[in-house]
């Protein structure tokens, strides 16, 4: 909801800004969160550093190509990344 009134507050779509996901799954929370986000059409999550057990590879697969989830990986090459200067987030309509 921050990234949404920030994005309503500036006149630029939520994608446009610079904002970078990522969640450790360490508990069921985490779920609802990935969920909600999906929910709002927010890609480029990164999420680990391991899938869920519940999301087998053609789940996975599947919301790699609907929201170009990434999996957590090398530290430094992820920071790289998501520093990177282009906008980090697209919205999807789901």
């Amino acid at each position: 909801m921050i990234a949404l009134a920030l994005s309503d507050a500036m006149g630029v779509p939520v994608n446009d800004l610079p904002v970078n996901i990522v969640l450790s799954w360490m508990e069921q929370k985490a779920v609802l969160i990935l969920l909600a986000l999906f929910n709002l059409g927010i890609q480029n999550i990164y999420l680990g550093p391991n899938p869920p057990e519940f999301v087998n590879e053609a789940i996975f697969a599947f919301l790699q190509q609907q929201f170009n989830l990434q999996l957590t990986g090398d530290a430094q090459a992820d920071l790289e990344k998501m520093l990177n200067p282009q906008p980090q987030l697209t919205v999807v309509e789901v």
